[in-house]
């Protein structure tokens, strides 16, 4: 069980350790065991992880997912790099972004019609750098990497990536059905306190 290597900022530690805190089920973690197996086997051979989180739109789930993973990475001192990418460019969600925000990340942005957004999580790192993008858009590496499958559209419209070393799919309910309703708010930030929970795990379970 790796320990904390990472200062963050203090309203983003607070959402951390209620992230850390989730049950998580027994269906949940044999999703994500295939995850940690494939960092921990690139962490034995003393190779890079690059794992890149892919759903339709690039928008939401995959932001999350790249946001969190990162972060997990970063706290636990693991060399990863986490990217995210779309099968259509569109914009990074704003209520995804207000979620962000809530849950303690520093955000600023620049663009209007798909912002570039930097997320920061801590004084000792450079900022994730997150918009909507092609999943092989020049920012993401190329090849060597996991192909993290976040939503089932993008899972079984894309049989071939290319480039990936393995795909694995972990998929997310869409918060997007509750945009415009009461709950929308509530459902962003448990959709990304799952996600946060779950990223945290798999890298804690990570051995350096």
């Amino acid at each position: 069980m790796q320990t904390q290597n990472l200062a963050v900022h203090p309203e983003l530690q607070l959402t951390i350790e209620k992230a850390r805190e989730q049950n998580i089920s027994e269906e949940r973690l044999a999703v994500l065991k295939p995850l940690i197996e494939y960092i921990q086997t690139k962490m034995d051979q003393g190779k890079e992880v690059n794992l890149n989180f892919i759903c339709t739109h690039n928008s939401r789930r995959s932001q999350f997912s790249q946001i969190w993973a990162q972060t997990a990475a970063n706290y636990f001192g693991i060399p990863a790099l986490c990217y995210s990418g779309g099968v259509e460019v569109t914009a990074f969600n704003e209520r995804a972004v207000a979620s962000i925000k809530r849950s303690g990340f520093r955000v600023s942005s620049k663009g209007d019609s798909n912002p570039i957004y930097l997320i920061s999580h801590s004084d000792d790192k450079e900022p994730i750098k997150a918009f909507s993008k092609l999943f092989d858009d020049p920012i993401n590496r190329a090849d060597q990497f996991a192909a993290v499958m976040t939503c089932s559209h993008a899972d079984e419209n894309c049989p071939f990536i290319p480039g990936t070393e393995k795909r694995i799919p972990v998929r997310y309910d869409d918060p997007k059905e509750f945009d415009g309703t009461p709950e929308e708010a509530e459902r962003y930030d448990q959709g990304s306190m799952q996600i946060a929970s779950e990223m945290f795990y798999t890298f804690s379970q990570v051995k350096k």
